[in-house]
């Protein structure tokens, strides 16, 4: 099997690489980062111009029907840009969702407007007693009093970009444990929905996140995304979706780690030569190039996967990748910031952003550890399922 970009693929990311020279270098990401907004207002109008916003959706919905791997080229850039802009929620999470589950009154209503850069949406599905599983729904959906909408109450944690969001995709419990797997919908609820107050924050990576806080949220009956009650399998799969791009985001960061951490020790000098001489470091810096290829392979494997049909198959894909590349980025980070030394810290270097931005995607969806657990599980499943 071939795994090279295609020449499309290349010249899309030789093209965003050119926009990030020009439009985007580091000291302007610093200060977009410290801004109200958080991103570039321009940058996202800029991506809507060159497709990438419609880049994962069919041509009918003004899209460019790309695939996963197209995906996977656009997010490499994306990490090695460190980007601020919220794609991954916007158009993979979101944009995913609409586009798998949604009624089609409502993907020709905001698809055309997402890959025209004019809505923004945010996915709350996470809650702070389930950590990183989906299934734990403490928020309610109960019918109004004419039974023809939803009142939603609750909390969701930790909802990535939700402060620039237009839109959210939440999830509610009608029915059910709060640990069960029925009896979950999928609700898209307005920004500025009565009811509906975030209380927001900077992450450590630079970027924007909130906690939301539900009070009775009226909600339309044709606000529901796919089956009532029934949303949890179509929410999976669109997060996994999500972790294969955060895979590519990663690796983009670690492409983007080596190449200044090769550049560093060819020209620092100590003892009246250049440090890259040394072979202890050039030892470790061959350590750190190994792990990018095994993270590129992860990354692949994860960007091929990621739109499965069959559940099981794909989680056990996308867990084995964020496993590993959990692992391996850590690697490459912690290598990068030493081989820096003292200068790997601080914060006018991209290293250190680096860093802090892996660790994020680490522990974004679930870290190295829980997906190890997860992929273990899903190995022991499928060996019990094929013995005698």
């Amino acid at each position: 099997m071939d795994f090279r970009l295609t020449e499309e693929q290349l010249a899309l990311q030789e093209t965003l690489r050119r926009f990030i020279a020009r439009d985007y270098d580091f000291e302007r990401r610093r200060s977009l980062a410290r801004s109200p907004l958080g991103y570039s207002a321009q940058a996202w109008a800029q991506y809507a111009e060159l497709g990438l916003l419609g880049l994962p959706y069919p041509e009918e919905f003004g899209g460019l029907g790309g695939s996963g791997v197209d995906v996977m080229a656009v997010m490499e850039l994306v990490g090695q840009g460190l980007l601020l802009e919220p794609y991954l929620s916007t158009v993979v999470l979101c944009g995913g969702l609409l586009r798998d589950a949604a009624a089609r009154a409502l993907k020709e209503a905001l698809l055309p407007q997402i890959a025209a850069g004019k809505l923004k949406l945010a996915l709350a599905a996470y809650e702070a007693a389930g950590r990183y599983e989906l299934a734990h729904v403490a928020a309610t959906a109960v019918r109004d009093a004419q039974g023809k909408g939803w009142r939603l109450s609750g909390r969701k944690s930790v909802v990535l970009d939700a402060p620039s969001a237009d839109y959210f995709l939440l999830s509610a419990r009608s029915s059910g444990r709060q640990t069960d797997a029925e009896g979950i919908s999928l609700f898209l609820v307005r920004g500025d929905a009565p009811g509906l107050t975030l209380q927001a924050y900077p992450t450590q990576s630079g970027g924007r996140a909130a906690d939301l806080d539900l009070q009775d949220v009226p909600v339309d009956a044709d606000a529901v995304i796919g089956a009532p009650e029934r949303a949890l399998p179509i929410i999976e799969r669109a997060v996994d979706q999500g972790i294969a791009a955060l895979c590519a985001e990663a690796l983009g960061i670690v492409t983007a780690l080596n190449e200044a951490t090769l550049n560093y020790l060819k020209t620092r000098k100590q003892f009246g030569t250049v440090i890259g001489s040394f072979q202890a470091l050039q030892h470790r810096m061959a350590d750190m190039f190994i792990a990018a290829e095994q993270t590129r392979s992860m990354a692949i494997i994860a960007a091929t996967e990621a739109a499965g049909d069959q559940p099981a198959a794909r989680r056990r894909a996308i867990s084995g990748a964020k496993a590993y590349i959990g692992r391996a980025a850590r690697f490459v980070g912690q290598q990068a910031v030493q081989l820096h030394g003292a200068m790997g810290v601080v914060d006018e270097l991209n290293v250190g952003h680096y860093f802090k931005r892996l660790t994020m995607i680490d522990m974004t969806f679930g870290d190295a550890e829980h997906h190890l657990a997860r992929f273990s599980d899903a190995l022991r499943v499928e060996a019990l399922g094929a013995a005698p």
